[in-house]
């Protein structure tokens, strides 16, 4: 069964609370959202998947800076996003 816009930003809802204050959640679903629509654009397919949405957050390290970085990163190139949010977990892992 196909997942649609809203119900995927109510499944990410929680993650981005527990990444960004309260006060930023809609507003990174909004960014993310924009993310959805051009990943579409370039890949023809209605949304990347979860995992990408969870290397842009993780890449982002709750700053919005690094999550407009991330969020660009993903569309353009995201095995680049991928090598470091592989890179940010390999980190965490060996502290």
């Amino acid at each position: 069964m196909a997942v649609g816009r809203a119900e995927r930003r109510a499944i990410r809802r929680p993650l981005v609370a527990t990444r960004f204050a309260k006060d930023d959640t809609e507003r990174v679903l909004d960014l993310l959202e924009l993310v959805e629509l051009a990943w579409h654009d370039c890949y023809d397919e209605v949304s990347p998947p979860e995992k990408a949405i969870d290397d842009i957050l993780l890449v982002s390290q709750s700053e919005w800076p690094r999550l407009i970085a991330a969020a660009r990163l993903a569309v353009v190139d995201h095995r680049d996003l991928k090598l470091q949010a592989d890179a940010l977990r390999q980190r965490d892992e060996s502290s």
